[in-house]
């Protein structure tokens, strides 16, 4: 488990305090396969985040729960009522959010098609917003998938942590009972990353009370 680097928590340690802004969390789990280990890291992190205490709501969306299609209709055009519905479900949540975790892991040196499909999407509800993540994988601990995350989300005009979590080899850092065996390191760098996503939500979210974000014209 790592903060960007392979020692625990080495960065995060340093971030701002959190603000208690209040503000509302979507976690969402990136992959979609059959037997993935997501949701045991995604399930203990939102954990984390619903303790932390700064965050009013913390909203769990996991891809493999929403059918979106592959294939997006022509310019002008409408999706299928059925899609129409999922869009309009996963809009609303994502719009609602403050602030955004990814979950993912590494396929092939960088994130899954599940992922990038769902960020397609949507624009709108994106942007100026704080973006973090929580990578797993093999040796490289999901990192490259992050790197490769990082601009996506910066041509939607999110603002991306710079502290990421990172689990490499992730299979054989978590127990049983789906908790970290490094447990106090683990938590420590989800607090660190939980915090610096706090106080960009908190400014964020005031930036854009104050004035409307001007991409979204």
């Amino acid at each position: 488990m790592s903060s960007s680097t392979s020692q625990p928590a080495a960065t995060a340690t340093a971030a701002p305090t959190a603000g208690k802004s209040g503000a509302r969390l979507a976690v969402i789990y990136g992959s979609v396969r059959e037997g993935r280990f997501g949701p045991v890291v995604g399930d203990w992190f939102t954990g984390v985040a619903k303790q932390h205490g700064s965050f009013a709501e913390v909203d769990v969306i996991d891809l493999a729960d929403h059918e979106l299609p592959l294939s997006f209709p022509a310019y002008g055009s409408e999706p299928p009522p059925k899609t129409a519905r999922v869009l309009e479900e996963l809009s609303g949540r994502l719009d609602a959010a403050d602030a955004f975790v990814v979950v993912t892991p590494e396929y092939n040196h960088s994130f899954p098609a599940s992922l990038k499909n769902a960020i397609d999407w949507f624009h709108g509800e994106w942007q100026a917003k704080p973006v973090g993540f929580v990578a797993y994988g093999g040796v490289s601990g999901g990192l490259r998938a992050v790197e490769h995350l990082r601009p996506v989300f910066a041509e939607l005009h999110s603002v991306t942590i710079r502290d990421a979590l990172s689990f490499a080899n992730a299979g054989d850092l978590f127990g049983a009972d789906g908790l970290p065996k490094n447990l106090e390191g683990s938590r420590l760098a989800a607090k660190g990353l939980l915090n610096q996503l706090d106080w960009w939500a908190d400014a964020l979210r005031e930036a854009r009370a104050k004035s409307p974000y001007g991409a979204a014209a």
